[in-house]
């Protein structure tokens, strides 16, 4: 059986494809991930990710069957979400990081599992979790 790392991250999918979530408790991890849902996407896992290399790919999939489907909405409580079992990460946003200030920022990576994946930090406005979910569906431009 490969090797899986467990990250204090949020995942969601839309397809096959997915974006990861980092940050520490209340940076918006899982408010990040609802806007993904509203957008259309599919939960992977909230507040705990597991992650396994496959070849030069990163798949990421729910670590428990206790969360599966579920995410945290401050002020409300645990909701039940529109799940699915795992998708290959295609991108990294870093809650932690400063507010993304650029307009056109330079490519950033990061590497997870020996993995390398595209970076993003999150700008000011609510644009962000649209944005997500068109790279996800149709990727960047080229």
């Amino acid at each position: 059986m490969a090797h899986q790392t467990i990250l204090h991250a949020t995942c969601v999918a839309f397809g096959p494809r997915a974006v990861l979530i980092t940050g520490a408790s209340g940076t918006g991890k899982s408010s990040l991930g609802l806007a993904l849902l509203a957008a259309g996407g599919a939960l992977i896992s909230d507040d705990r990710t597991a992650l396994q290399r496959r070849g030069e790919s990163l798949l990421a999939s729910c670590p428990a069957a206790a969360i599966h489907g579920r995410i945290e909405a401050r002020g409300m409580g645990i909701l039940m979400a529109p799940a699915q079992d795992s998708a290959e990460v295609a991108l990294v946003v870093d809650l932690n990081a400063p507010a993304e200030t650029q307009r056109l920022p330079p490519p950033r990576n990061t590497r997870i599992c020996d993995v390398t994946l595209p970076l993003f930090f999150r700008p000011e406005g609510a644009h962000f979790a649209h944005a997500l979910a068109l790279y996800l569906s149709h990727g960047p431009a080229t």
